[in-house]
């Protein structure tokens, strides 16, 4: 019986999946649904998918395409289809680290409860290397904010139950931008949950260079309600006066490239907004001039 979803989003990454598959089908834990979200390749993504279901391969592999609108309504969709307990995000150029889906499940098996939103483990590059920094040998539980706000760096691998991620509402979907921060959703995840730490690789991680991290400050400049969003729930739910003040600069900065005329009424701190707006206005500058 599957426990786990694997989901991935692909855009145009037929010639990344097949790696993907090649690690799922070393896992010697079957107990888990592949399901890769189609977010409107105009590769040959459909045909190396089919290739793949038509193997013995000892798992279900689910395959969705829709029209194109970014990662995060890639994910939107991703969670009204998974009908298995738990699930994490596998992006489509990297792959699930060795036999991560046992250590997954027992791990939760032995400790998992209502208590907590899920797993967090760790990532590393395809040498081995860690990603950012391990956890701390004595923490058993945080939240993802608290472990940075700690200290931690570094991607980290998230697995959570689906009835969890459920009660939240979805990315906001924007017409004509396609990123909204996926970090928004796990902010709003750390004010009622913590995550149970295993200090395990889960996931072997390579950037590509057209991913969303290459391209940020266009992404700034393209998608700005989607981050007004994320920038807004930075503001209402950051630990520290500096991550307040930080969102509040982002969120001035998203709201000029949004033409939003609003921007103080929805503020939900108003007078931090105020006083943060010429660093807002700076670096809305700078991002124009990173864009040239």
């Amino acid at each position: 019986m599957e426990r786990l979803t694997i989901f991935t989003p692909a855009y145009n990454r037929a010639h990344t999946l097949p790696r993907a598959f090649e690690a799922l089908k070393k896992q010697s834990d079957k107990r888990f649904v592949w399901l890769i979200v189609d977010d409107g390749s105009t590769d040959n993504t459909r045909e190396v998918v089919e290739d793949f279901q038509k193997e013995d391969c000892g798992f279900k592999i689910e395959y969705v395409h829709k029209e194109n609108g970014g990662m995060h309504t890639a994910h939107n969709l991703a969670y009204k289809l998974i009908k298995t307990e738990l699930n994490t995000c596998i992006d489509s150029d990297d792959t699930i680290g060795d036999e991560a889906v046992g250590k997954i499940l027992d791990f939760w098996e032995k400790n998992g409860s209502d208590e907590f939103a899920g797993i967090v483990g760790f990532d590393t590059d395809f040498e081995g290397n860690v990603i950012g920094s391990r956890f701390p040998e004595d923490l058993k539980k945080t939240t993802l904010g608290a472990y940075y706000k700690n200290g931690g760096s570094g991607d980290k691998k998230l697995v959570y139950r689906t009835d969890v991620v459920k009660k939240y509402p979805p990315y906001p979907e924007y017409e004509g931008e396609k990123l909204v921060p996926l970090g928004s959703l796990y902010t709003l995840i750390d004010e009622d949950y913590e995550l149970l730490v295993l200090d395990e690789a889960l996931c072997r991680v390579e950037y590509q260079p057209d991913g969303s991290g290459a391209s940020i400050f266009r992404q700034y400049r393209q998608s700005p309600r989607g981050f007004m969003y994320a920038r807004i729930i930075r503001m209402k739910y950051a630990a520290s006066f500096k991550g307040k003040a930080s969102g509040a600069i982002h969120y001035i900065s998203s709201c000029i490239f949004a033409r939003e005329k609003h921007f103080l009424k929805k503020s939900p701190k108003k007078l931090l907004t105020v006083l943060m707006i010429p660093f807002g206005v700076l670096l809305n500058i700078y991002i124009r001039i990173k864009n040239r």
